[in-house]
C-alpha cells in the first residue's frame, strides 16, 4: 500500500494514477511492493530530520528509510515542498515533473540504486527518467 502524508496544505493531485506508476516501477525492477508512506513537509521538517538521523546540517529534498525486507519495498519517503519548488525553477521544469522526479528517486533508492559517485548518480537519473518517461497521467 502506499500512502500520502502532508505537514503541510499540501494535496498530491492524481494520487491513484501516481500510485499505479510507483507500483509499476517498482515491478519493473523486479521487487514487490509493500508499504510506502510519502511524506510531504518543509524544509524546516526535513533539516530536523537530516540533522537527527543523517548528522547533515545542510537542506535536502527527500530524505529516505528503508526498510524493505528481501524483495519487498518498504519504507517512508519525506519530501521537501520547498526544496522542489526552488528546484524545478532552478532546472526550468515543471512542480510536477520535478516532484515525481524526487517521488521516483526514493523509490529508486529502495530498489538499491545510489546517488554517491558521479557514475551512480548518472544510473539514477537514466533510471529516473525511464520511469518518468511511463508516466500517463502527466
Amino acid at each position: 500500500m502506499i500512502d500520502f502524508y502532508s505537514q503541510t496544505e499540501f494535496t498530491l493531485e492524481n494520487s491513484d494514477a501516481i500510485c499505479d506508476w510507483i507500483s509499476e516501477t517498482i515491478e519493473k525492477e523486479s521487487f514487490e511492493q509493500g508499504d510506502i508512506a510519502y511524506i510531504f513537509c518543509d524544509d524546516a521538517y526535513l533539516h530536523k530530520l537530516n540533522i537527527q538521523f543523517l548528522d547533515h546540517d545542510t537542506l535536502t529534498d527527500i530524505i529516505s528509510f528503508d526498510n524493505s525486507l528481501g524483495t519487498q519495498i518498504h519504507g517512508e519517503i519525506y519530501i521537501s515542498l520547498e526544496r522542489v519548488t526552488e528546484n524545478a525553477k532552478t532546472y526550468g521544469v515543471s512542480f510536477a515533473e520535478e516532484l515525481h522526479r524526487v517521488m521516483i528517486h526514493g523509490v529508486l533508492h529502495f530498489c538499491g540504486y545510489k546517488d554517491k559517485t558521479d557514475g551512480d548518480q548518472q544510473r539514477m537519473t537514466g533510471k529516473e527518467n525511464e520511469s518518468l518517461g511511463c508516466r500517463t497521467f502527466v
